[in-house]
């Protein structure tokens, strides 16, 4: 497939935070970022990940700052702006919208697949977002926030990199643009794609994304309840065949909300060990294959964040034996 990655996607190096210890220095590290890397490579992926230890703060890196486009992992974003401004007062979740069944974005699932109107809260729309990626539940509520409003809370919080450019609606449109009446497919397509594309698109980076999940964990993003309430939601995702497939334990928790274009697999979220590790992450995907469906690279996902956290989990259990 001809490339047509642009200088946004090109790998860039990892610069931890000084005041973040780099796991990746350590021998663990090291050895997790060689199989990482080999993992995707296996898959026929390029992939771009960051693993935060979210209690002490050390961390994983594979393509950690190089920008993404990010598909639904945007979501995420809204999410906590809506959260973020239920808690301060200027938005009630309890406010009912009407979702009429005329001018739905495109989707598969959820409203969009929905033949009647409709009229859900404000948290509930928050809950199809998260649990099933609803594309007209997102827009209904980007079409109430504005993408002003996300792009601001999200540079509050410290997320240099990360931007929306235009809502589900738009995105989908731009990409049936440019497909055209050709096949998905084609690797001719895929290669004109702009939604694929970085500096046209939705865009963050690993670190960004679990620089957000820390601050949703910590309290620090959403306080108090509503705190509480939003990562209840992202517990709730129903897609198990990505992150969650590396942890396939009754006693471990994963909170994550996916992303998915052509050629696209995406999924960030935070995953807590029985023994009160928690550990946030992001991984982003990028197949060389362009059917639609590929599993290899949705277990890619799952099997490159059980080696990081692996990787932080013996990093901290070598700390404690010292």
């Amino acid at each position: 497939m001809t490339s047509d990655r642009t200088t946004a996607d090109r790998p860039a190096a990892d610069h931890p935070a000084p005041d973040r210890p780099a796991a990746d220095r350590t021998p663990h590290g090291r050895a997790a970022r060689t199989r990482i890397a080999a993992a995707f490579a296996d898959a026929g992926v390029t992939g771009r990940l960051h693993a935060r230890d979210l209690d002490t703060g050390a961390e994983i890196g594979l393509g950690a700052d190089t920008a993404v486009s990010t598909a639904s992992v945007h979501k995420l974003c809204l999410l906590v702006t809506l959260y973020r401004e239920a808690a301060a007062g200027r938005i009630d979740l309890t406010r009912q919208v009407d979702v009429p069944a005329a001018g739905r974005t495109p989707g598969s699932i959820g409203l969009g697949a929905m033949l009647d109107d409709a009229r859900l809260s404000l948290r509930d729309l928050a809950y199809l977002t998260a649990a099933v990626s609803d594309n007209t539940a997102a827009d209904t509520l980007w079409d109430r926030i504005g993408l002003d409003t996300v792009n601001r809370t999200m540079a509050d919080l410290g997320l240099t990199r990360t931007v929306a450019v235009h809502k589900l609606r738009d995105l989908i449109a731009a990409l049936a643009e440019d497909t055209g009446p050709d096949s998905p497919v084609d690797p001719a397509v895929v290669a004109r794609l702009r939604v694929l594309d970085p500096a046209f698109t939705n865009h963050s980076t690993p670190r960004d994304m679990t620089t957000l999940l820390a601050a949703l964990w910590h309290g620090d993003a959403c306080p108090g309840d509503h705190g509480t309430a939003l990562r209840r939601l992202l517990g709730l995702q129903v897609w198990p065949h990505r992150l969650a497939s590396g942890f396939p334990y009754d006693d471990v928790r994963v909170h994550g909300k996916t992303g998915t274009l052509p050629t696209l697999r995406h999924e960030v979220g935070v995953v807590e060990y029985p023994d009160g590790g928690r550990y946030a992450l992001a991984v982003f995907t990028r197949a060389a294959a362009t059917t639609i469906t590929l599993p290899a690279a949705d277990a890619a996902i799952g099997t490159a964040a059980r080696l990081a956290v692996d990787a932080l989990r013996a990093q901290a259990a070598a700390g404690r034996a010292r």
